[in-house]
C-alpha cells in the first residue's frame, strides 16, 4: 500500500484504549445520521439538530472524525463526548491532540493546523482530551436496513475490501492506519476509482472539504467544509446524512447562518 501524499513527520497512530473499530447493531427504535467534519463548528450542528428533529432518546449520530481545530468551539468536544448516542470515529486533528508531546508534531499542529485552542487548555484538561481522543475508533461499522454502513476519517484503500482493511486496522498496521487518517488518494484522482467491497454496503468519509457532498461509487465524502467561514468561505456548510432507516437523505446548514 503506497500512501504518496501524507505528510513525512508524522508518527504511527495508536490506539491507546478504546476498540480500534467500533461495530454497532441496527437501531431498530429510531434513526441514524452521521456529520462530516465538525471542526469546533457545535453551536451549528445543535441547530441542524433542532431543525431535523433529532431525538436523543433513540436517535444516534456518527461522526467521521474531526471535531476541533479552526472553529470556536473546539473544547466542546470533551462535552459532545459524553453524549450516549454520539458515536465519533477518530481524525487526523484528534491524531494531533494525541501526539502533541512530540515536539514536532506539536508545532505543526498548533502553529500550522488550527490547535492554537490547546494553548488555552491547563495540563489536567489536556490530558482528559488527549485520554478521550486515544479512546476513538479509527473505524466504524453501522448495521442499517440497507446493510453495513462503514465509517472512517479519510478513505478507504481502492484494492482492499472493507473486511480486510478492518482487519489491518485491528491488527495495527501502520499503513492502514496512516490510510485511514490522511489519505486523499481517491477524491484527488490519485487511485482507481472502485468501489468498496468486502462486507460493506457504502462507506462515508469526511478530511477533504468539498463545495458539495460527493460520491465516488459506494464512497461518499461528506466534510463540506463548515469550519472555512472563518475564512471567509461563504459557501461554507455542515452536512449530515441520514443513513438509517432512510438511505443517504442530506441535510445541511450553512455556517454563514447566525445560530
Amino acid at each position: 500500500m503506497k500512501i504518496s501524499e501524507l505528510p513525512a513527520q508524522l508518527p504511527a497512530p495508536e490506539v491507546r484504549s478504546g476498540p480500534v473499530v467500533a461495530r454497532h447493531a441496527r437501531n431498530e427504535a429510531g434513526r441514524d445520521f452521521v456529520v462530516g467534519d465538525i471542526h469546533g463548528m457545535f453551536a451549528h450542528l445543535r441547530s441542524l439538530l433542532d431543525e431535523i428533529g433529532f431525538d436523543p432518546a433513540v436517535d444516534r449520530l456518527f461522526s467521521v472524525g474531526d471535531l476541533v481545530d479552526r472553529g470556536p468551539e473546539s473544547a466542546a468536544a470533551l462535552d459532545w463526548l459524553e453524549h450516549a448516542w454520539f458515536h465519533p470515529c477518530r481524525g487526523n486533528h484528534e491524531q494531533f491532540a494525541i501526539d502533541s508531546d512530540d515536539p514536532v508534531q506539536y508545532d505543526l499542529w498548533v502553529n500550522h493546523n488550527g490547535g492554537a485552542w490547546w494553548l488555552e487548555q491547563d495540563d489536567a484538561a489536556r490530558a482528559r482530551f488527549r485520554e478521550a481522543f486515544a479512546d476513538l475508533p479509527l473505524a466504524i461499522e453501522v448495521e442499517t436496513a440497507a446493510g453495513v454502513v462503514g465509517i472512517i476519517h479519510a478513505d478507504v484503500p481502492p484494492l482492499v475490501p472493507w473486511d480486510r482493511f478492518m482487519e489491518m486496522l485491528c491488527a495495527h498496521d501502520r499503513d492502514a492506519a496512516f490510510y485511514a487518517l490522511w489519505s486523499r488518494n481517491r477524491v484527488h484522482g490519485a487511485s482507481p476509482r472502485l468501489p468498496v467491497r468486502g462486507g460493506v454496503e457504502r462507506v462515508y468519509c469526511g478530511h477533504t472539504p468539498t463545495r458539495t457532498p460527493i460520491r465516488i461509487e459506494n464512497v461518499h465524502y461528506i466534510d463540506t467544509g463548515a469550519v472555512y467561514i472563518q475564512e471567509g468561505y461563504d459557501a461554507a456548510r455542515l452536512t449530515v446524512v441520514q443513513i438509517h432507516p432512510e438511505q443517504d437523505r442530506e441535510y445541511a446548514i450553512h455556517t454563514a447562518q447566525r445560530v
